[in-house]
Parts: structure tokens; sequence; C-alpha cells
């Protein structure tokens, strides 16, 4: 079975962090050490989102992580036969977080086998509309590579319905209308709508945009199946940048800033917090 779908689909799951890195960046063997230092015990699968110069969904932190890498030469191809050679040390299912414009541009048969060979369990389209959707969803069920969709707080109960039936084998709630980015508190009426996606979908929910404390993945996670992070990652990762630290630095601080957020999840039965450490 699909690594995601395993993840989702278990009885056992218990809610866990979903964190995000832009790929290539700072450089690829940066960013696969961080992904190697991923615990299952805690982290339910990793975004990784691929690089373009006219992002839709992504706020200012993650911009500028894009237009870093492409000014380092990112290259699609290079970065996935690069993923494809080191995926078995990485033990967390990955999800590609995409443009669909790249998708169209190499044809949304290729891309999806291409990024399947690489070792993606998933893919989420930000900027793919629904009314488009259901050609790449199935692209995806017969590559073995899921399309995960978006709910935005502006959406409607019929949208929320179709978008719920065509998402695979979760689905994202975006907790804010807008774009990514860190933000002081969560809106109040995110619980209620997390539990109502939830039940008229019978898929798992999870949450992202503006999550940044352990207090926030509490929150979350308190309702939802898993929290995902962003900007509170790449933001950290940019600071070890700007500083000049080494790589190894850069994917300790990484897994530090991972480390603060996870103390906000749940306590095993048997005690003690899911990330080993924390």
């Amino acid at each position: 079975m699909n690594r995601l779908r395993q993840v989702f689909n278990t009885n056992e799951r218990r809610p866990g962090l979903l964190p995000y890195v832009t790929a290539g960046y700072p450089d690829a063997s940066t960013m696969l050490g961080i992904l190697r230092e991923l615990d299952p015990a805690w982290c339910l699968c990793a975004e990784i989102g691929i690089p373009f110069s006219d992002p839709v969904a992504d706020g200012p932190v993650i911009q500028a992580s894009f237009s870093r890498a492409l000014a380092r030469g990112f290259k699609l191809n290079e970065f996935l036969a690069a993923l494809r050679e080191r995926r078995a040390e990485i033990a967390v299912p990955l999800i590609a977080m995409v443009s669909y414009s790249i998708v169209y541009r190499r044809g949304t048969r290729a891309f999806v086998r291409a990024a399947r060979t690489a070792g993606f369990d998933g893919l989420i389209v930000p900027d793919l509309a629904l009314e488009e959707a259901a050609e790449l969803a199935e692209l995806g069920r017969e590559a073995d590579c899921p399309l995960v969709m978006m709910v935005a707080p502006t959406s409607d109960e019929r949208r929320q319905h179709l978008i719920g039936a065509l998402s695979e084998p979760f689905i994202y709630c975006q907790s804010v209308a807008g774009v990514t980015g860190e933000r002081a508190g969560l809106p109040p009426d995110l619980a209620e709508r997390v539990r109502r996606l939830r039940t008229e979908s019978g898929k798992p929910v999870c949450v992202g945009f503006g999550i940044a404390s352990a207090e926030q993945v509490a929150a979350v996670c308190d309702v939802a199946d898993g929290a995902i992070v962003g900007s509170a990652l790449v933001r950290r990762i940019t600071q070890g940048v700007d500083r000049g630290d080494a790589r190894v630095q850069i994917v300790a601080e990484a897994g530090a800033t991972l480390a603060q957020l996870a103390a906000g999840l749940p306590v095993r039965s048997g005690g003690g917090k899911r990330l080993r450490g924390s």
C-alpha cells in the first residue's frame, strides 16, 4: 500500500505534525538531511514545496525560499533524481506541493509518473481549479500517488463536499483565507469547521496556514488529525542560512524547531511525548 495511505488509513493513527520544506533549499543535501531526521512516531508525512516564480498560496517566508532556490539554479529534474537516490533514507511519506503550471507544462500523466518514481506518495496542487481536478485525481489513483485537496474557509458546503470526495487520503483544511505565514492565533470557528468536514467527508483532516507554536499545534490536534507547519520551519532554516551556519547546524536547528512544536502533540497512553527527546 502507498505509504501515505498506510499512515492515514490505520486505526492506530494519532495526531501528528506535517512539516513543510522547500525543495532544494538551502541546497538539496541539507533539505534531504532534514527529511532524514523526521521520525514516523510523530511525523505523519512531509510536504515538499516545488519552487515556482509565481506562487499562489505561499506567504513571504516561503516565497523568499523559492526565490533563493531558483537563484541558486534549482532544477526539478535534478531534484527528483537526488530524491530518488536518497528516498530509502527517509522514513516518512512525502507529498509534493506544486503549482499546476509546472504539472501542466510537463504533462499531467508524465508529471505524476515522475513524482511517484522519485518517491513522492501524494500531490497537493493549490492552484488547481476544482472543476479541473478530477483528471489529476484519477491519474493519481492510477499511479498510486493520490491528490490531496485544500478546503478554504470561504468554500461553501457544496464545494466542501466535492473537494472531500476527490481528496485522498486526507483533506487539507486552511485555517484562514489568504497565504501561508505565522499568525498569533487561530480563528475561533476552526474547530467547528474541522469537525463538520471530518463528519461529512468521513476522511481525516489536517490543518495548515498560521501554525507556529506548540499551543497552536495542541489546539489543532484536539480536533484534527494533524498540524501542518511550514513558515515557522522555513524561517528558522533561513535564519541559519543568513548566519552562515554549517549544514549540520541548520539540520539541528530544524530539528529543534520541530521538537518545540511537537511538544503540543497529544501524549501517548504510555506517557511521554510523540517526539523522541522532547
